[in-house]
């Protein structure tokens, strides 16, 4: 109990306010705009997908989960599934075709758009990068140094808003039909599975040491065995831990993939208001 009381009271493990106002503000301008160029009410499924989406990721990104998170191998791949496969297409989901297109028509957006990543290479592109993340030598380098890190996972984050948007787009000319979707959960899988196997078959050689709970106990000044021993009992920081993350996130890859290639944009996206 001690170890939990010096790890929920040490100031780096606090709430990002910041972060906070800035979901909310946007959560307030995407409520105006609902109200006002669509038919859609509050209640209705793409509102709560997009407030659920984006209370999900305040509590993946912002909160003391964040660095909870990082304790094991296990539970920082259940906040990097959901990072990236379960809130992306979410938030997608919740934007209506008609704020959508009203969105594209700004200037500064419409001239980044051309240089937008088609799906596939973004999907490589994401698939690579994430294999890296989780490469020993690499995972030390972000460890200690948080810029390099929130930016490398900031990247990470827009690659799979592409990744996804065959699937979920809210332009229909963006989404892929039945026979290519398809395909491209088939493609999504294959190229996702080098960094499942990752963990798997490190924790039958000579595993993988954290160094993400290096840092933080560095920081606590304790011994990293005595915050693992006291926090999260075994097989957390084992070998089986690291089976568990290869698993985890193999397993939540396909939930997502499966729920959103079946989702269809329908009825919400067709409650919009005319004007003139």
């Amino acid at each position: 109990m001690y170890m939990v009381n010096i790890f929920l009271l040490d100031g780096q493990f606090m709430w990002n306010i910041p972060l906070l106002v800035s979901f909310l503000a946007i959560a307030i301008l995407y409520s105006l705009m609902v109200h006002h160029l669509t038919e859609i009410k509050m209640y209705h499924k793409q509102p709560l997908y997009f407030f659920f989406s984006i209370g999900l990721l305040y509590l993946t990104i912002g909160s003391p989960l964040t660095t909870i998170s990082h304790l094991s191998f296990s539970l920082h791949m259940i906040q990097m599934s959901i990072l990236y496969f379960v809130i992306p297409p979410m938030l997608l989901l919740a934007i209506p075709g008609n704020i959508f297109n009203r969105i594209k028509k700004f200037t500064i957006i419409d001239k980044l758009s051309k240089w937008t990543l088609s799906p596939r290479v973004a999907l490589i592109v994401f698939s690579i990068l994430f294999f890296m993340y989780h490469l020993p030598f690499l995972l030390k380098i972000f460890s200690l140094d948080s810029y390099i890190h929130n930016g490398y996972m900031l990247l990470l984050f827009l690659l799979s808003l592409y990744m996804w948007c065959p699937l979920v787009s809210p332009d229909p000319k963006k989404r892929f039909s039945e026979r290519r979707k398809k395909r491209y959960v088939v493609l999504s899988g294959v190229l996702l599975m080098p960094a499942c196997l990752v963990f798997i078959f490190s924790a039958f050689i000579d595993g993988i040491n954290n160094p993400f709970l290096a840092q933080i106990t560095a920081h606590l000044c304790i011994p990293s065995q005595s915050i693992s021993f006291n926090i999260l009992p075994p097989p957390f920081n084992t070998k089986y831990d690291q089976v568990m993350a290869g698993f985890i996130m193999f397993g939540m890859h396909k939930i997502a993939l499966m729920v959103s290639s079946q989702n269809r944009r329908e009825g919400t996206d067709a409650q919009v208001k005319k004007f003139g």
